[in-house]
């Protein structure tokens, strides 16, 4: 890990939905302890509107944030990398830590079908932190 504060990466394909929701839920729950990126390897033009109103449900705004590429300096850069159906577009580097959580894709999904995804990324967040992160 970082000897600041651990770097996490979260990568899906289209950066819209669940790795949004889980970069979010990590600067929330983490504050500035962490720090938090997020990629797709194959990004939208935009955040997928059930997730942004699912995060909003629970106090976390989202709409601030963009898709974005995943690019190889992004995950060299980062202490923990968390893919979330990229397959094989992931880059793979020694010495990081890797988690693949098979999450459902939330894209084309309303909103009470987002809520379980949401709520499933909250619990491996907090378990994430849990191991990250010294008790307070």
């Amino acid at each position: 890990m970082s000897d600041i504060k651990p770097t996490v990466l979260f990568v899906c394909v289209h950066n819209a939905g669940r790795s949004q929701m889980a970069a979010g839920w990590l600067r929330h729950l983490a504050g500035d302890r962490v720090e938090v990126r997020s990629a797709g390897s194959a990004p939208a033009d935009t955040i997928n509107p059930a997730a942004v109103e699912a995060m909003k449900e629970v106090g976390i705004d989202i709409t601030d944030q963009t898709p974005t590429k995943l690019t190889w300096d992004a995950a060299k850069e980062s202490d923990v990398i968390i893919t979330m159906g990229c397959g094989d577009a992931c880059p793979v580097f020694p010495g990081k830590r890797y988690e693949d959580w098979k999450l459902e894709d939330p894209a084309g999904k309303g909103v009470e079908a987002v809520r379980p995804i949401r709520d499933e990324i909250r619990t491996r967040i907090e378990a994430l932190l849990a191991d990250l992160l010294p008790p307070a």
